[in-house]
């Protein structure tokens, strides 16, 4: 007696997704023949047609609607079913809590944790967004195993004694422009080019450093001032300013706006940094590697 098998499920999903045997077969790296032998197959278990075959392709009868329905639940519990024991065969499962300040939590750091999620289905990562010096204390208190945050240029001289550190990016500052403006169609600009600007700038504690215009620029004229970095580059898309944004940040850039550079001798730069004690867990170790992995497609890109 003819038995359903996995394989002659997966050929019928497929043969019904794609509405041909000859499609089925090039997406499933089958002969055409070797489709048609487990569709009958499956038919025989059955025992009645699963598709009709026209002209114009193959419809499911009604047989074939109750199969196929079956299959794809079959075929997705299947999927989590090994999903699960990997997880139970990779050594990096439980639990990691990843702390990254504003910017790097724009981009960089979500495609980070979807690598690492991704590789290892058993490690659930968390994700902590605040400023650098409140993810230095939960780094030092327990409660974050990895610390992503900014240094350099105009930023404090924080306490990073004890610590691991790991330089993940050495990223310029840009500034973001409507298509609109002036700016738009300009590879770079210079300091002097800025002078006359109307500026979003971040607003926030006095402890936490925020984003204002551009670094070395004097007496710039800050037009706006927003917490979020969503409210402030919709500010820039209606033309009321321009802001800072650093290059981490540029795959987060919304459509109607550009990235120009600024030609500035005196503007030294800062730098995207992974923190951890000093002896990271094999968690801590992948997710490290994940962020080097990300910020060089940031780099090539």
């Amino acid at each position: 007696m003819a038995e359903f098998t996995l394989t002659g499920l997966r050929v019928v999903h497929q043969v019904a997704a794609s509405g041909s045997f000859t499609r089925a077969a090039e997406m499933l790296g089958y002969t055409q023949s070797a489709v048609s032998r487990q569709v009958a197959a499956m038919e025989a278990a059955a025992g009645a047609p699963i598709f009709d075959r026209g002209r114009r392709g193959v419809a499911l009868t009604p047989a074939g609607q109750v199969l196929v329905r079956r299959a794809t639940e079959i075929l997705a519990d299947l999927a989590a079913t090994e999903l699960e024991l990997a997880g139970l065969r990779d050594r990096l499962a439980g639990r990691l809590t990843i702390g990254a300040y504003p910017t790097a939590a724009m981009a960089l750091v979500p495609r980070a944790i979807a690598q690492v999620t991704s590789g290892h289905p058993g490690l659930a990562v968390m994700l902590d967004e605040a400023s650098t010096p409140a993810l230095l204390r939960r780094l030092r208190t327990g409660r974050l195993e990895v610390a992503v945050i900014g240094v350099g240029h105009g930023l404090p001289d924080y306490d990073l004694s004890e610590l691991r550190q790991t330089t993940v990016l050495q990223g310029d500052l840009l500034v973001a422009v409507p298509d609109t403006h002036r700016f738009a169609g300009h590879a770079a600009v210079t300091v002097a080019d800025l002078a006359q600007e109307h500026w979003i700038a971040g607003d926030g504690a006095s402890s936490e450093p925020q984003f204002g215009a551009w670094p070395t620029l004097s007496d710039p004229h800050i037009a706006h001032t927003a917490r979020s970095w969503s409210t402030r580059l919709g500010l820039v898309a209606a033309g009321l300013g321009i802001t800072v944004i650093p290059v981490q940040a540029l795959p987060a850039l919304p459509v109607g706006l550009r990235a120009v550079a600024v030609t500035d001798s005196h503007w030294t730069g800062r730098a995207t940094v992974a923190v951890t004690s000093p002896r990271p867990s094999a968690q801590a170790q992948a997710m490290m590697t994940a962020l080097l992995d990300q910020a060089a497609r940031l780099r090539n890109a």
